[in-house]
């Protein structure tokens, strides 16, 4: 997939348990060797807070947890290639690096919440790389509507009837627990897709989404 494709990521298995191989396979993968990743485990010691009920923790003394803890910050590492492009640190409040291997391959936790904060902290590196100049890339336009699936499906599926010919997509996506729900249209044609959208959001009582501006709709939608 490194070879393949511009942008690739996983998700998990670099936590501290005999089950957390992806720095190790990784490494394996690339026959590069894991080295102490010393700012990450610097920010380890200073960000960690011990939890209520827990033992206590010696830094500076051998021990299983020690042990256990340098598992997250011995870090695939390769010589040739300059450290800051390998380690990257997106979110001044997580000591969690995202280790980058063979350029490409991005290595992000499991955990939701933390995968989800530093995937959106890469976004100032990812989005230039995701520009295209000549308006010949995929263009999304998603919105926000009030109708429940079954209430837009016979109208979506004329319109994605209609709209195949031009090569675009129309998606159509609840979310659980919300009061609204997406739909999307995704093409290459951006100017054939700015004809359309005023039509749609009309027919699904919808609100655009400016991309980038996805959190601020869920408040006003969390607020009405």
């Amino acid at each position: 997939m490194s070879e393949r494709y511009d942008f690739v990521v996983t998700s998990g298995g670099i936590g501290p348990t005999h089950d957390d191989i992806t720095y190790k396979s990784i490494a394996k993968a690339f026959d590069l060797p894991l080295v102490l990743h010393k700012e990450a485990y610097a920010l380890m010691k200073q960000i960690s807070k011990p939890k209520p009920g827990h033992p206590d923790f010696n830094w500076d003394e051998d021990s299983p947890a020690r042990r256990a803890k340098l598992r997250m910050v011995e870090l695939p590492t390769d010589a040739s290639r300059p450290l800051e492009e390998q380690f990257l640190f997106p979110c001044k409040d997580l000591w969690v690096p995202i280790a980058v291997v063979n350029g490409n391959v991005h290595i992000l936790p499991g955990i939701p919440r933390l995968f989800t904060q530093l995937l959106k902290g890469m976004a100032p590196a990812i989005l230039p790389r995701l520009t295209d100049p000549e308006g010949k890339g995929i263009v999304r336009v998603s919105m926000l509507t009030p109708l429940t699936e079954s209430t837009v499906a016979e109208y979506l599926s004329e319109l994605a009837e209609r709209v195949e010919p031009k090569g675009v997509k129309v998606g159509s996506y609840p979310r659980w627990g919300k009061k609204k729900n997406i739909v999307t249209l995704v093409g290459r044609d951006k100017e054939y897709l700015e004809t359309i959208t005023p039509e749609v959001l009309e027919s699904v009582k919808g609100t655009l989404i400016t991309p980038g501006k996805e959190e601020e709709l869920e408040d006003e939608e969390e607020e009405s």
